[in-house]
């Protein structure tokens, strides 16, 4: 949906305010705290002028890493789950996709459930991002409460939000197979979004192992008996779809993934779920599926109740360089010259940021479709533009250089500069090659998963990101075993073998793994947290989060941010609050300036985004602490809430 830049500099130009918000309640029914994911609540008995009094208010142990200490799957597992808040209660999955209830008051167990998943499988991910919770209408009569988990081996179970048990009546014996008719790889691992009767889901699954990868089909299920309401393909099954013609040669018929794992927004009042897709299989070489390949990589709007698509915006034209939309999108008002409009925002991987119409899809700050560089591998087409939205500008890394090059030696300066001035780089979107691609950013910077929040009285849209770059390298199928014999970094890169095509995907990234942790071979800060103002699109500030290296020895770290996963949330007591970071702090910055004002050190990494809640007036702010296999944080199975003393 490609709109004249002449045009949207014109419907740009009038300032931009906040629109009356929907009344934001003081609980957290929603992985997002609403449906629409602004992650903001209007408590403010913690404020930015009692925070640092906060305590440990209770601790509860999940147990679940003697689930799985054990089982392969450990070096996977990720504690990544947002608890929500229903009848005093908080409902929450730890990475095994279980399901526990307890007191949002006490944190004392009331039940748990076990869907037990095979904890000896090759999962993708191990991680389970939360739960979701139907509440039937009044005229149903005394129907019980449910609460959704969409687990790990790909199904849909609802439970009892009373004691836990599954509701018999939904699908078979409280179960929807999610995997039957398609493949056993479907996988899930966020809560699914549900607008009235309507329970909407997505997927999980590796996309960059082979080509024929299933479609990551989205579908509606009535959250009553587990019915098929509908299903939705983000890549065309036959020519009669008009996003057939961007894959040419039919490609789409042997090309699969452009899943939706990613959190799913909603907007009940419109009838609409708002889709985050993801890139088409494989990843970085689409030789054999040439042309823009629509709809993936795009938001997209569908018709909660019946999954006809309303409108679409894609934000990557045939990606090469993984570039999912991972972060929920954001739902909110603005007003252009006099009119008051429904946005959506969407936080994307390249630092790019889209402020679209909800209803119709039109931006709402310019953007600009600008020339990109030309991939140089044999059989490859890329997209000749790419989007690029002028406002927001674009945050985190966008182009390094030798001069970016880092280290706390000269020695290891040296080191980085050696390494940086090798590869192809040419900024952001410069495609993968055979000497080696410098990215960025990399498949893991700009906007991850832990996407953003919005102030609804300060009108600030603030997220957390990385800034990080990746190294990416395409070797002809038949010459691997040669450059992994020749090049000792080659054979211990990440490996995507890309079944299907001429290529194997080796992936790295610009830094060293030493005893001390991860030394970066680029300037930093690493992880920044910022706020950008939604009246103007402008970045009003921009701070370092969290550190890497100890500051003891190095009194500087705490400049240098950190990598993190996990995101942030805002209160009406000018505060925001996020974890993230890889030294298992918890820390709390003033709305209006991004000042520290708070931190506390969690038992376990908190890679997870916290909620905040009141229960007899008294606030309490929760997060889940339990680390993260893959970055290597100290894992546990800890919920912690805090509250003033």
């Amino acid at each position: 949906m490609k709109q004249s830049v002449v045009l949207l500099l014109l419907s740009a130009c009038g300032i931009v305010h906040a629109q009356k918000q929907p009344t934001v309640h003081s609980h957290w029914q929603y992985y997002g705290g609403d449906a629409g994911g602004m992650r903001y609540s209007d408590l403010k008995q913690v404020n930015d002028k009692n925070v640092g009094k906060l305590k440990t208010a209770w601790t509860y142990r999940t147990g679940e890493l003697d689930t799985y200490k054990n089982s392969k799957i450990i070096e996977k597992a990720a504690f990544e789950a947002t608890p929500v808040l229903i009848d005093n209660v908080l409902f929450f999955s730890t990475p095994t996709s279980r399901v526990i209830a307890v007191d949002a008051s006490t944190g004392k167990e009331k039940w748990t459930f076990d869907p037990g998943i095979n904890l000896n499988a090759d999962y993708s991910e191990v991680t389970s991002r939360g739960v979701s919770v139907w509440i039937p209408p009044a005229d149903m009569g005394n129907v019980p409460k449910r609460i959704f988990i969409a687990t790990l081996d790909g199904r849909l179970i609802a439970l009892s939000a009373a004691n836990g048990s599954p509701i018999i009546s939904f699908g078979r014996n409280g179960t929807v197979n999610l995997r039957e008719g398609f493949n056993k790889e479907w996988s899930i691992t966020s809560p699914p979004a549900i607008v009235g009767n309507t329970v909407v889901i997505g997927s999980s699954m590796g996309d960059n192992q082979r080509i024929d990868y299933p479609r990551g089909t989205v579908r509606g299920f009535d959250a009553r008996s587990g019915k098929l309401l509908w299903s939705w393909d983000p890549v065309p099954d036959d020519s009669s779809r008009a996003a057939w013609k961007t894959w040419e040669n039919n490609s789409a018929a042997v090309t699969g993934a452009a899943n939706a794992w990613a959190v799913i927004s909603a907007d009940a009042a419109r009838n609409l779920v708002f889709i985050p897709t993801s890139s088409p299989a494989p990843d970085y070489y689409g030789g054999q599926r040439k042309g823009d390949n629509l709809y993936s990589n795009a938001i997209v709007a569908l018709q909660a109740s019946t999954g006809k698509m309303i409108w679409h915006y894609q934000v990557v034209h045939h990606d090469l360089w993984d570039y999912d939309i991972a972060a929920q999108p954001v739902l909110f008002s603005v007003q252009q010259q006099g009119k008051s409009i429904p946005a959506v925002a969407v936080g994307t991987k390249m630092g790019h940021i889209f402020v679209l119409n909800r209803e119709t899809g039109v931006p709402l700050f310019p953007v600009e479709e600008r020339t990109v560089p030309v991939s140089d591998i044999a059989g490859e087409a890329t997209a000749q533009t790419q989007p690029f939205p002028v406002l927001p500008e674009p945050v985190g890394l966008q182009r390094i250089s030798v001069a970016d090059a880092w280290g706390l030696t000269p020695i290891e300066k040296e080191e980085s500069v050696q390494r940086i001035s090798k590869y192809r780089n040419e900024g952001i979107f410069t495609p993968p090659s055979q000497q080696g691609t410098l990215v960025t950013p990399g498949n893991a910077g700009g906007i991850h998963w832990g996407g953003m929040c919005y102030d609804v009285k300060k009108q600030l849209l603030i997220t957390n990101i990385n800034r990080l770059a990746a190294i990416v390298r395409l070797i002809p199928r038949e010459k691997i075993q040669q450059f992994e014999k020749e090049d000792a970094s080659i054979l211990r890169s990440e490996t995507g073998r890309q079944q299907g095509t001429p290529y194997i995907m080796k992936r790295d990234y610009p830094f060293k793994k030493t005893t001390t942790g991860l030394l970066m071979q680029t300037s930093p800060p690493w992880g920044t947290l910022l706020a950008i103002d939604m009246k103007t699109g402008v970045k009003k500030w921009e701070v370092p989060l969290g550190y890497m290296l100890d500051p003891v020895l190095h009194p500087e770290a705490p400049q240098w941010g950190s990598l993190n996963f996990g995101g942030a949330i805002a209160t009406a007591g000018n505060l925001v609050f996020v974890a993230a970071t890889l030294d298992n702090r918890f820390r709390a910055f003033h709305t209006d300036t991004g000042q520290q004002l708070w931190e506390t050190e969690l038992p376990a990494g908190g890679q997870a985004t916290p909620m905040t809640y009141a229960i007899k007036g008294k606030q309490y702010i929760v997060i889940a602490a339990g680390g993260h296999g893959k970055l290597g944080t100290k894992q546990g199975d800890y919920l912690v809430a805090y509250a003033l003393e």
